[in-house]
């Protein structure tokens, strides 16, 4: 990132403010928020590099909200090593420079998770696929990581279908995007996509991310939350829409 202008600090800002807003009301989407709006006003590259701390910091304090760390690491840690070892690769097309490619895989990623939570019946993995299937899962969502930013596809949706308990499903979504973001963290620190002025603007965005995750948790007591969920979702897709079908 070249140009640290004010108006673009303040549209970082105001992204992380609404993207905290939205994982306080839901519980997630952080990551997804603020990779399609940041997506629009600049590069998927400095996108990604600005999302690390914030979401570093949210998604410790979510895997460590409960109990059962070390259950379900052992339970899940193939598919975390997957997940780490696909973001890694993944990540070759997020630095390649072709941002035309990158920004239409972000939007197709977006359309795909709000066509998933908006329309998907509940769906159900069956114990003895889990040996062989979270591998699989786990090395899809890290290429989808390292290539476009975005954790939650197919691993948020797979580990629904899990039917863990309330609180073991948000650890381990807690998991999964920690280890998504370390993984993209370090693929990008490999590749050289780091500089000073995307770590520290990265480090700031930790604030209005706790700020809006804050107020949504405050929402979350006023309104509905599938109300806002739905016109979230509505809005996005059209975003990704966007991302897809525009010129870039």
């Amino acid at each position: 990132m070249s140009d640290l202008s004010i108006s673009f600090i303040l549209a970082v800002t105001a992204t992380f403010f609404i993207a905290g807003i939205v994982k306080g009301v839901t519980g997630m989407g952080l990551p997804t928020v603020a990779m399609g709006v940041l997506g629009v006003l600049t590069s998927p590259l400095t996108a990604a590099s600005l999302l690390i701390a914030p979401s570093t910091v949210t998604n410790i304090w979510q895997l460590f909200a409960g109990p059962a760390f070390l259950p379900l690491l052992r339970r899940f840690w193939l598919m975390m090593a997957a997940i780490f070892l696909g973001t890694m690769l993944g990540s070759a097309w997020l630095t390649s420079g072709d941002t035309s490619l990158t920004t239409r895989g972000l939007g197709v990623v977006l359309v795909l998770y709000v066509t998933y939570a908006l329309f998907a019946c509940e769906l159900r993995v069956p114990k003895a696929m889990e040996p062989w299937l979270s591998p699989l899962i786990g090395a899809v969502t890290g290429l989808v990581t390292g290539s476009t930013g975005v954790f939650v596809i197919p691993a948020v949706p797979y580990l629904q279908a899990l039917g863990l308990a309330k609180d073991d499903l948000v650890q381990a979504l807690g998991l999964s995007f920690t280890v998504s973001t370390i993984g993209l963290a370090a693929s990008l620190g490999l590749r050289g996509a780091f500089n000073t002025g995307n770590l520290a603007l990265s480090c700031l965005a930790i604030l209005p991310a706790l700020a809006g995750m804050g107020v949504g948790q405050m929402l979350r007591r006023r309104i509905a939350p599938e109300t806002f969920r739905r016109w979230f979702l509505i809005c996005l897709l059209l975003l990704g829409a966007g991302m897809c079908l525009g010129p870039h």
